[in-house]
């Protein structure tokens, strides 16, 4: 355990920190993942060649991929084979490939995440996976639902919608601050004095698409397992995530993250199909969720038993195990790596900047992908704008925020010379 976390231990008074340390330890053994030969490295960090693998338009300068993803030639090349064979015999093709293609996407989340691919749901998006699992998440009337005033609209709007159709308990708090200034400590230390004796469900976010702050889920989890040691199992908090900015910047393994749920949709830092998305529990946390909407699949295992049936865009789906092996190829650590320092060039670069107010962590611990900010006499939009017509995309953030900055987020697409072109832009402003 780390020195914030040490730091966290003598704050709350729970404990000696000896003693909390082996408490916190006794964490669910992860279920054993699949074991399967892992993929070759090809890049070598050769960001050219990956660049190459995407037709965008490179006199732009694409600092907004994590809204809508562009497709990397493998998984332009795997949509493009499964919409031939579905235009050329729809009902032969669907026959022969649905099962085995949709078990080769659960397959290659399963290597890509290091679990068990019994583990994993299909979805569309982040939001269908959010709507399912609080829709058919157990919490009992004398039972409440934790979450916070800085969730995205789709957490917040489930949840909302869950307590019009059960009278379910939710209670929102403020988990910090200011984002920019925030610590693990505070973090942590919110969330663990807000947990009452009712407390069933806590709803967070991995990385703040409003500030680009990335909780400590992991140092969260660990507190919420002690809480659970003195619980019965219908009692047990669980801890639900949604992980959309995470996946495909954080080089981790999913048994790791710390939570019971994770849903994530796969087409913005994986650069998956348009239109999918995973929803992953743990193995002990799924008897706690009730589907809501019939499965095709056979439920042999709780993934397919929670995966919607109906008839999907086939060809999208069946072609996200490319995503996840595209991302394996160049290699977790290396994208991990490559993401941050991008980010960290950006993030020194403005905050030099006196007409600059940063809103994200400049710390690696507290900030992924995402870098919010606002110029000094601009809106939002008037700096989104000024960028657009210098052929930087950038964005806002959703009006669904109360706050509205402007976002850019360098990722695997960028080289530190956009970077610099970046912010020399708004250096003109």
């Amino acid at each position: 355990m780390d020195i914030s976390r040490r730091k966290f231990v003598n704050s709350i008074g729970l404990a000696s920190g000896a003693v909390l340390l082996a408490q916190f330890s006794c964490a669910r053994r992860p279920i054993e993942p699949i074991e399967e030969k892992p993929k070759e490295i090809l890049y070598e960090d050769d960001w050219e060649q990956v660049r190459r693998q995407f037709d965008l338009n490179w006199n732009y300068v694409h600092m907004s991929c994590f809204l809508l993803a562009s497709h990397p030639k493998p998984v332009k090349q795997a949509i493009e084979r499964h919409r031939h064979g579905l235009d050329e015999n729809p009902v032969q093709y669907y026959r022969e490939n649905s099962r085995k293609s949709e078990e080769g996407v659960r397959l290659a989340a399963a290597s890509y995440l290091n679990t068990h691919y019994s583990q994993i749901a299909l979805t569309d998006s982040t939001t269908m996976g959010l709507g399912l699992l609080y829709t058919g998440i157990k919490v009992r009337g004398d039972q409440e639902i934790l979450t916070t005033e800085h969730e995205y609209y789709s957490t917040l709007e489930s949840l909302d919608l869950r307590s019009l159709r059960t009278g379910a308990t939710v209670r929102k708090i403020s988990l910090h601050n200011g984002s920019y200034n925030t610590s693990i400590d505070e973090l942590v230390g919110n969330v663990y004095r807000s947990i009452s004796p009712g407390t069933r469900v806590i709803a967070l976010t991995w990385v703040h698409s409003s500030t680009g702050l990335k909780i400590p889920v992991r140092e969260i989890g660990e507190m919420v397992s002690y809480k659970n040691r003195s619980r019965e199992d219908d009692d047990r908090i669980l801890l639900c995530v949604d992980g959309v900015h995470g996946l495909g910047v954080e080089n981790v393994n999913i048994e790791e993250v710390g939570c019971d749920f994770f849903v994530a949709g796969t087409h913005k830092w994986m650069f998956g199909p348009r239109g999918t998305g995973i929803f992953w529990g743990r193995d002990d946390a799924w008897k706690d969720v009730v589907a809501t909407i019939p499965t095709f699949s056979r439920s042999e295992t709780a993934g397919q038993a929670m995966t919607p049936g109906g008839f999907h865009s086939f060809e999208h789906r069946w072609a996200l195990n490319e995503a996840f092996d595209f991302q394996r190829t160049i290699g977790k650590e290396q994208v991990e790596k490559r993401i941050h320092q991008l980010n960290t060039q950006l993030k020194e670069g403005l905050r030099n900047m006196s007409s600059v107010t940063l809103h994200t962590p400049v710390s690696e611990e507290l900030s992924a992908g995402l870098v919010c900010f606002e110029v000094d006499g601009f809106t939002p939009y008037e700096v989104v704008k000024r960028l657009e017509d210098r052929y930087i995309i950038a964005t806002t953030t959703p009006g669904t925020y109360k706050e509205r900055y402007v976002r850019l987020a360098p990722g695997l697409l960028n080289n530190p010379s956009e970077v610099e072109r970046t912010l020399a832009a708004i250096r003109e402003l």
